[in-house]
């Protein structure tokens, strides 16, 4: 993508980050702002707008993406359960334009919370 994208900086290694988990495709990162006690930043190292561009480009790299989310949160001890979150497009939350998944646990994440 380029200069203009964050994540891609990041990859690029531009910009640091606190990297928690790499593999050939794949980079995870701790949030800057974190929303929970564990809170990662997973993704692909090459550039998808969102969810659904990534998952029509390359399925696989998508189920790989998932699968790095699975490790880290082994890694991160988080047996007892943690969530995950896509946000896709401007309406769904989404503010860096580059596919990435929210990793969050380290206490109760109930839903709705309250």
């Amino acid at each position: 993508m380029g200069a203009e994208c964050l994540f891609c900086r990041i990859v690029a290694r531009e910009v640091a980050a606190t990297v928690v988990h790499e593999t050939e495709r794949v980079l995870a990162f701790r949030d800057i702002s974190p929303q929970a006690p564990v809170h990662v930043v997973v993704i692909p190292k090459e550039h998808h707008a969102d969810v659904s561009a990534l998952t029509a480009a390359d399925p696989g790299l998508a189920g790989e993406l998932l699968a790095a989310v699975a490790q880290v949160a082994r890694a991160e001890r988080l047996e007892h359960g943690f969530r995950t979150v896509l946000n896709s497009g401007a309406d769904g939350g989404q503010t860096v334009f580059h596919v990435h998944a929210h990793l969050l646990g380290g206490r109760g994440l109930a839903w709705p919370p309250g």
